[in-house]
């Protein structure tokens, strides 16, 4: 069973021994004709031929079997030993006969020669093997064909996996990197599309800023101004946020700078940014991008602002906590917890708030976020290794987990 695994996975194999097949049985083939060749030899050395000597009263005085003289000669001998002692040595030559009709047909065809013969078996071994062969290369053609038509533009053409061999390794591999290449353009495109139309309103909010500084008062000018300022600060905002979700779509890792750093650093400049509490349960070290990682933490921490501060209450109710915990293949990981004390995140929508441009109902653009926050939170945190989830605090609100891997010791 093992055997058959290992040529079922491996094509050259089939291959050779399709090919040792056919050897085998072609010279088991001529092996059987030069086995009838001789044996019909034999016999017709050998079948009627006996001398028989008897005296003038028809007494047998002796008798022997014919031998040939030569290998391929037509003169018979027999050695006849009489009752007296006497022995006698015969030669006749073998009679003349037609040959029989079979007789003819096997010498002429023995006469067309050996080159004749291998001509003939050759073409029966390749006739036999061709569709073996078709079937093994069939696979291959298949492959050819998928690849040609997503290489020209059909991004969703896949090919069949058929068996465990190379070609059906090679076969689920392209397809593995046609999802990837198809979602990643797809990605692309949702990003394009939704960046457009983000961009169209802090514009359209400068432009009409301009338009109402024409003839106002110094006020409304300082005013406008500010607002232009608010406007100018979203649109670098998201253009910043657009170029790291494509830069992490397309996984350019070799542009990342991973090192060893200590999120407690991190976490406390972040919180004293926007007067959030920290709580540190431990201090934990990992190898990250220190770039990346301080995004992760804004983001969380600019959300919770944004959406978890109900009017009334201060940025210090929010509380952004480092530990560690078990993780699920039980080993040690950071545990980084944001709660706020806002209204919470329906259980319906937790998986949602991380697609790109993605905004909870009643959650328009006057907040200042363009939705990217959460979603590059979770790309930084797969990039690292961990992943984030959403649940209920138990001050009300939402809290954000992210786990990543602890460095070890």
């Amino acid at each position: 069973m093992s055997l058959w695994r290992t040529v079922s996975r491996h094509l050259y194999l089939r291959i050779w021994l399709a090919v040792v097949s056919a050897l085998v049985v072609l010279t088991l083939l001529f092996g059987w004709l030069w086995q009838l060749d001789r044996e019909r030899e034999r016999v017709e050395r050998s079948a009627g031929r006996e001398l028989i000597i008897s005296n003038a009263q028809g007494e047998i005085v002796g008798q022997a079997p014919a031998r040939p003289v030569r290998l391929g000669t037509n003169v018979l001998e027999f050695k006849v030993v009489t009752k007296t002692g006497e022995t006698l040595m015969v030669q006749l030559p073998r009679p003349r006969r037609p040959p029989h009709a079979n007789e003819m047909s096997w010498r002429l065809l023995q006469s067309t020669g050996f080159g004749i013969w291998l001509s003939i078996m050759a073409l029966a071994v390749a006739l036999g093997a061709f569709p073996v062969v078709r079937w093994l290369t069939q696979k291959l053609e298949d492959l050819q064909h998928g690849v040609e038509r997503w290489g020209n533009g059909d991004l969703s053409a896949r090919v069949a996996v058929q068996g465990h061999d190379e070609v059906a390794f090679l076969a689920a591999r392209f397809n593995h990197a046609a999802e990837r290449v198809q979602a990643l353009v797809n990605s692309h495109k949702a990003l394009l599309a939704h960046a457009s139309h983000e961009l169209r309103s802090p514009l359209a909010r400068i432009r009409m800023g301009l338009a109402l500084m024409e003839g106002a008062t110094a006020a409304d000018i300082a005013k406008q101004h500010a607002e232009i300022a608010r406007n100018i600060a979203e649109l670098d905002q998201l253009i910043d946020e657009i170029l790291l979700a494509s830069r992490l779509d397309s996984a350019q890792e070799v542009s990342l700078q991973y090192e060893e750093i200590d999120l407690t650093g991190l976490a406390a400049e972040e919180c004293a940014r926007i007067g959030a509490s920290l709580t540190i349960q431990a201090q934990p070290v990992m190898n990250a991008d220190p770039r990346l990682m301080r995004r992760l933490l804004r983001n969380l921490l600019e959300n919770a602002r944004r959406y978890g501060l109900p009017a009334g209450h201060d940025s210090s109710e929010i509380e952004l906590t480092l530990s560690t915990t078990e993780g699920r293949n039980g080993q040690m990981q950071i545990c980084l917890t944001v709660d706020d004390c806002g209204a919470g995140i329906p259980e319906s929508q937790r998986e949602r708030i991380f697609e790109p441009f993605y905004r909870l109902p009643g959650h328009s653009e006057k907040e200042g976020g363009v939705g990217l926050g959460l979603s590059l939170v979770r790309r930084i945190a797969q990039q690292h290794g961990g992943d984030v989830i959403c649940t209920h605090s138990p001050t009300g609100g939402a809290r954000f987990q992210v786990e990543l891997p602890l460095l070890s010791s």
